[in-house]
């Protein structure tokens, strides 16, 4: 089969593969009707060290089922699923308690021996932990959506969940990506009235606008803090939710929350350190964060998603097939796309 191979910083490559087939019991096999390039595989894109050999690469995906192993038992060969960012078994411990990140048998795609999302077919672990059933459907827009509650839908619901958005709370956003698009439509479904998007692109802010943002601010560092405050009666807001994974995103966050309030890191981080020392001490700042369980979520977002009260897949600005996944990595890493689908 063909599949996205990355060898080192803009060096991603589209190869013939070997054919994925169920070794376990608990496996199922997928054939993928929908991926996408994620922002956090932009990371290795820029900064990856060169390798003679590569390295499989994509976490986000649907597809329908074609065969399943013998101990799976809650799903069917032809049932259309939804695969999160990592794989679970959701019977653990962790997963139990609605973290299945920490799953005791789960695991990344693309790593020791399992394959990875942006290619024709999958081999998932822990099938019946892992994947979840979707309604049929041929329809472009609702797939799209979708293929959302893989990562970015839920990693924006994580980053309000983590802040305890709710209709009291007010919302700085840092962050016009796909991540901080589906945190401002996030926090709108969680109830928030006012919720400032950080971004200065355009097409982006205004997505974000008809997602829910009710203010957007464009400048960066100080003088965006001092524009947040100023739009918050000097206070700043309640919660911030931090988008982007770099440290000055962070101490933006830190500089436009108010004091009592909570930053909400899902941005990968790129640092090691941050300022979490006397000021924030001071201010009584909680910082909170983590990556998403999307597992423990998409059923509860899913039926929004069906229903169509929320349209997260609005976040998909470019559709290309597998073969052209190469040139999808680039429109992403110069800004020319927001977040690219890709169609097999």
């Amino acid at each position: 089969m063909r599949a996205t191979v990355i060898y080192g910083a803009g060096d991603v490559r589209v190869e013939t593969v070997p054919d994925p087939k169920p070794s376990e019991p608990t496996d199922a096999l997928l054939r993928v009707v929908r991926s996408c390039i994620c922002g956090s595989d932009l990371w290795p894109y820029g900064s990856m060290p060169a390798r003679e050999r590569g390295v499989r690469i994509g976490h986000e995906f649907l597809g329908v089922i074609e065969a399943i192993g013998s101990d799976v038992t809650t799903l069917k060969t032809g049932d259309l699923v939804v695969a999160p960012f990592v794989y679970s078994d959701n019977t653990c411990q962790f997963c139990r308690e609605g973290l299945h990140t920490s799953c005791l048998r789960g695991g990344n795609w693309g790593a020791k021996g399992v394959d990875a999302g942006q290619g024709e077919a999958v081999r998932v672990p822990q099938a019946d932990g892992t994947l979840v059933k979707l309604p049929h459907t041929e329809d472009d827009d609702l797939l799209a959506s979708f293929l959302t509650l893989s990562d970015v839908f839920s990693t924006g619901h994580h980053a309000a969940v983590k802040a305890g958005v709710n209709e009291r709370t007010t919302v700085t956003v840092i962050g016009d990506g796909a991540v901080g698009l589906s945190a401002v439509l996030a926090a709108k479904r969680l109830g928030a009235e006012r919720v400032i998007l950080m971004g200065r692109h355009q097409s982006r802010t205004d997505l974000g606008r008809e997602f829910g943002a009710t203010d957007v601010v464009s400048e960066r560092g100080d003088e965006g803090i001092e524009k947040v405050r100023e739009l918050t009666n000097g206070e700043g807001t309640h919660t911030v939710l931090e988008c982007v994974g770099t440290k000055p995103a962070f101490e933006m966050g830190v500089g436009a929350v108010r004091p009592g309030g909570t930053v909400s890191r899902v941005g990968v981080p790129q640092y090691q350190e941050g300022p979490i020392g006397p000021s924030l001490f001071r201010r009584n700042i909680t910082v909170t964060g983590g990556v998403a369980p999307a597992r423990h979520y998409i059923p509860e977002l899913l039926d929004d998603v069906v229903e169509g009260r929320y349209q997260p897949g609005k976040v998909f600005d470019r559709t290309i097939g597998l073969e052209e996944v190469p040139d999808g990595y680039r429109a992403m890493a110069d800004r020319e796309a927001l977040k690219v689908l890709v169609k097999p």
